[in-house]
């Protein structure tokens, strides 16, 4: 098959968010079988790199367990769904290896993908961070307003709870909206950072009953993940990375941007 010249771009005529397209509310389980067959053709790399998150995991939880709180801990739990996309950078460009019918390959995917797009990562990776130090700084402070006492009464407990719950919803929807499809756009088309937040809080907004369910799967991925002691992680973060991926493919229209070719060896097949 001949190799196609590369499509020219004027950067000057580029939109500043590229659109969305409007989603089944039951899309993100067609997202999941698609990383699940991913997952399936690149088992190696799938396994080793859930091995090592899974164990991070485990590291940073029982670190909080040990010298900080329990509600610390759940604020460390919590935020694993919404940072989860800075973790998936090899999996994205795996994902998109076996896009183009390639042998996936780990290394060679991260070493393209960060040395292409270290800036925007750098520059996502800061925003999430800060956001994730206040939220998690939030919810250790809301714990010293825990009502206590022989005269408690149940509306002081759920006061409590709600302000709680409304607290981290707000965090959690402004983090969870910024990064749903930013990474796999700073992976897949040649944008900045902020072009691709906005453009994942839009398809966000634009898709709120698909993405509460593509959340309520990703919840229910680390809660069983949780419940067998970490070791269900090692298979569901790395379907969870690649379902992200297709799911970002099936949403955003980024064909007004230029594509990287995310670690390509070979010549790749033509695609949208």
């Amino acid at each position: 098959m001949t190799e196609q010249p590369p499509q020219e771009f004027d950067k000057d005529t580029m939109p500043f968010v590229a659109p969305c397209r409007q989603l089944n509310p039951l899309a993100p389980f067609r997202w999941l079988g698609k990383g699940i067959r991913d997952f399936s053709r690149a088992p190696r790399a799938s396994l080793v790199y859930g091995v090592v998150m899974a164990a991070i995991m485990a590291i940073v939880v029982l670190m909080a367990w040990v010298y900080g709180s329990h509600w610390f801990m759940l604020a460390m739990l919590g935020g694993f769904v919404f940072i989860a996309p800075l973790s998936c950078i090899g999996l994205y460009a795996i994902s998109a290896q076996i896009e183009r019918g390639q042998q996936p390959s780990m290394a060679r995917s991260l070493r393209a993908a960060f040395r292409r797009h270290i800036g925007n990562e750098m520059v996502f990776t800061l925003v999430l961070l800060i956001i994730f130090m206040v939220w998690a700084r939030a919810a250790v402070m809301l714990s010293i307003f825990i009502p206590t006492g022989s005269s408690l009464e149940p509306k002081d407990l759920v006061t409590y709870l709600g302000v709680g719950t409304v607290v981290g919803a707000i965090f959690a929807a402004v983090t969870f909206s910024a990064s749903a499809f930013s990474l796999p756009m700073i992976m897949h088309r040649d944008v900045d950072s902020i072009t691709a937040i906005v453009t994942s809080i839009n398809a966000v907004l634009r898709n709120k009953l698909a993405m509460i369910v593509w959340l309520a799967l990703i919840l229910a991925g680390l809660l069983i993940g949780m419940v067998t002691a970490f070791v269900g992680l090692i298979v569901i973060l790395p379907v969870i990375g690649y379902a992200a991926w297709h799911g970002y493919l099936e949403t955003i229209d980024a064909s007004d941007f230029p594509r990287h070719n995310i670690g390509i060896t070979a010549t790749p097949r033509s695609h949208p």
